[in-house]
């Protein structure tokens, strides 16, 4: 029986405005902020009140696109050059999540086969609306694919949030949890509260309770304990870069995962658009980790909890190997070992 789903979203365009969910607030404020200029788009996303590698594309894509139509400017090559700058600028404010530069990537291209720069400032936005659009359909696809993973599978783990406000809609490692739902397919998730900065316990946790799915909180330290006594059946969770070989780079905490999930024999899954696979980086040495901040580790909402002076190493990501690593759930079907093989069969080219 069909049941219907209150699946919170993180984007809503408006005619001259993004508007997002502000995630610096969540659980305990639902608040949705508007964006105007480029400067609010690098800040919601460099300050993560937008996250998640689609919906930090997808915003920076809306960014660029509101921001070229603003350019009082005469000529093409000067809508151009601005263009080029700003691409550039947005790009910098998140460097291991390929989605952003893939997203500004494809508003380039666009500029390709215009003639006037009223054309380019059409055209761009457009653009924009549907790389939100196909995110949406993809997202619907592998959330699919992954009911069909998980089928015989009911309790489940996750780390960081891979859900509906990650994306467009639905999301991709939680899409299966929200699409069960809406089909009368109950899990039972144990979603890993994800350091440096909480998103499972904020996020995750929150966005499944609105799905109505069945969802418990641990730390990430009990992972082992409990796969252990709660016989979990599987980890599913998101990516932020995937290499040609299928070395995948995900929230701080995922490899550590896929280690427990061969000591224990549970199968390991990561689900992600082709549009997360970066094929230039061969492997995950080639994936930039970005580091961040002491006083998301020293401080918890602006309260002191370690000493002063203590030194702080606070990697946001670290790199999951492709041998531990059971499928990759796509939009385009489940990729299995030899990774390289399958990734270029059935990703290839990026358009």
């Amino acid at each position: 029986m069909t049941q219907t789903l209150t699946v919170p979203t993180s984007l809503e365009w408006h005619e001259d405005y993004l508007l997002i969910l502000n995630q610096q607030k969540l659980p305990n404020i639902v608040e949705y902020i508007k964006l105007t200029s480029i400067e609010e788009y690098y800040d919601a996303i460099i300050t993560l009140k937008v996250r998640g590698a689609p919906a930090i594309g997808l915003t920076a894509a809306y960014g660029l696109a509101q921001s070229a139509c603003q350019y009082e400017v005469k000529t093409l090559e000067e809508f151009i050059d601005l263009f080029q700058r700003e691409k550039k600028y947005l790009a910098a404010s998140r460097p291991t999540a390929v989605n952003l530069v893939w997203a500004l990537n494809r508003l380039e291209k666009v500029l390709e086969k215009v003639s006037s720069v009223n054309e380019a400032k059409t055209n761009l936005l457009h653009a924009a609306i549907q790389l939100h659009a196909e995110d949406e359909a993809v997202c619907r696809l592998i959330g699919e694919n992954g009911l069909s993973v998980l089928k015989d599978k009911q309790i489940v783990m996750t780390i960081c949030n891979a859900g509906s406000i990650a994306t467009s809609k639905y999301g991709t490692a939680l899409a299966p949890f929200h699409l069960g739902r809406e089909k009368g397919k109950a899990f039972q998730v144990y979603a890993c509260e994800t350091r440096p900065v909480l998103q499972g316990a904020r996020l995750t946790a929150w966005e499944l309770q609105q799905s109505g799915v069945d969802v418990t909180l641990i730390t990430d330290s009990m992972a082992a304990h409990t796969m252990k006594e709660k016989g979990v059946e599987a980890v599913i969770v998101g990516a932020d870069r995937i290499s040609a070989n299928g070395d995948t780079a995900n929230k701080i905490g995922t490899s550590m995962l896929s280690i427990l999930c061969k000591h224990f024999n549970i199968p390991f899954y990561v689900a992600a658009p082709s549009s997360t696979f970066d094929l230039s980086s061969l492997d995950g040495n080639d994936i930039p980790i970005e580091e961040r901040n002491r006083e998301e580790i020293t401080t918890i909402d602006g309260t002191v909890i370690a000493p002063e002076n203590v030194h702080v190493y606070n990697p946001a990501f670290d790199v999951t190997p492709h041998e531990l690593i059971t499928g990759i759930i796509t939009e385009k079907g489940i990729l299995y070992p030899r990774f390289e093989e399958s990734i270029q069969q059935n990703i290839g080219i990026k358009q």
